[in-house]
């Protein structure tokens, strides 16, 4: 679905727009102040009856003056209304940054992962390589670091990672077995989720997870809490390593949220060792966002910006993929599509089942 087609704004609603992303990084510093320090929670609390701003303070140990100038950004912000007894009151926005999950997770990974990390965009274009990396510490990708992360960061970027994934496991669930599947591969698998999904799901079904050894050191303690162990195998891998093979004997070959790590020939890479992994009866099953596919603008918009995390930050050379592009990666490691089912969740995932080119 194209939500970009046309210029949709009169003069003065673009000029309007325009000043809100001058001073976005503005507004989100307030927002997250806020969030924190008790003030946004204390207006909520306060209802239809509203509060002024010298009881927010009052509730909130916050100066004054530090009480206002928040306030006072909220208004424009449009977190706050004020009426003419200067009583303030929360919005329907102000409510779903307090308590919506989707805004949670999004605001928290910006704030603990990309903001610092975001200033050294230009640079990242520039040279294809993570510049702002180095704010959160020294390696060659975010993902060698995730299991040495200081806890907040960490928490941020795995709330992140699961909100976009953990509420589509269970509705294509059922669809993935359909296929018959009795040993599957789950490449990228952090730290358990679709893995103990599947096991759940299939008492009979064994899963081989391959990623990061600190990923799978992670992954194996989870699955011995919850009692799989006999069930799930690991297989260490750098993913970019070409001399690195997938192990063979497995029905179907699982990717979530994981192809969108990687450029575009590397995505071809992984794909051409899934294809010398599986017979010709095999399956590659792929879980991504696209952001071309989406029935809301706004799912289009947190995809694209997603995307310059993984220039500045991630990698350096990966993106959330206009579809096109990316199945015509997939389609260079030996694969067809053989079915694409789009909108899948909130978070709008489109499952790709792949098979071998004849």
């Amino acid at each position: 679905m194209n939500h970009f087609a046309a210029d949709k704004l009169n003069a003065l609603e673009s000029r309007e727009l325009a000043q809100r992303i001058a001073f976005g990084p503005v507004m989100f510093q307030a927002a997250q102040a806020m969030r924190r320090n008790g003030l946004l929670m204390e207006v909520r609390r306060a209802g239809k009856a509203g509060i002024t701003i010298a009881e927010v303070a009052d509730k909130t140990g916050l100066p004054v003056y530090g009480a206002r100038v928040l306030m006072e950004a909220g208004l424009g912000m449009g977190v706050f209304t004020i009426d003419d007894q200067e009583k303030y009151r929360i919005t329907k926005t102000g409510h779903y940054l307090l308590f919506d999950e989707l805004t949670i997770a999004n605001i928290n990974f910006i704030d603990d992962i990309c903001y610092e990390g975001l200033a050294f965009l230009e640079e990242s274009i520039a040279t294809g390589k993570p510049a702002g990396l180095k704010t959160l510490g020294n390696w060659n990708t975010v993902y060698e670091g995730l299991s040495s992360l200081p806890a907040r960061k960490q928490k941020s970027w795995f709330g992140f990672d699961h909100h976009y994934s953990d509420g589509t496991f269970p509705l294509v669930i059922k669809d993935v077995f359909a296929l018959g599947i009795k040993k599957m591969i789950d490449i990228g698998g952090n730290t358990g989720k679709w893995t103990m999904t599947c096991l759940n799901y299939d008492p009979t079904v064994e899963i081989t997870m391959m990623d990061l050894p600190g990923q799978l050191r992670m992954a194996e303690q989870r699955m011995i809490e919850h009692g799989f162990s006999s069930r799930v195998h690991y297989h260490p891998v750098n993913i970019l390593d070409e001399k690195e093979a997938f192990p063979k004997g497995h029905d179907a070959v699982w990717m979530s949220q994981f192809l969108d790590c990687f450029s575009e020939a590397e995505i071809t890479s992984i794909v051409r060792r899934c294809y010398d992994a599986l017979d010709e009866k095999g399956y590659l099953l792929i879980l991504e966002n696209f952001w071309d596919v989406q029935e809301f603008e706004v799912a289009a918009m947190t995809i694209q910006m997603t995307s310059l995390y993984f220039t500045a930050i991630a990698n350096g050379n990966s993106q959330m993929y206009d579809s096109k592009v990316f199945i015509k990666a997939v389609e260079a490691g030996g694969f067809f599509i053989e079915k694409q089912i789009d909108h899948i969740g909130e978070a709008g995932h489109t499952l790709l089942v792949c098979r071998k080119k004849p």
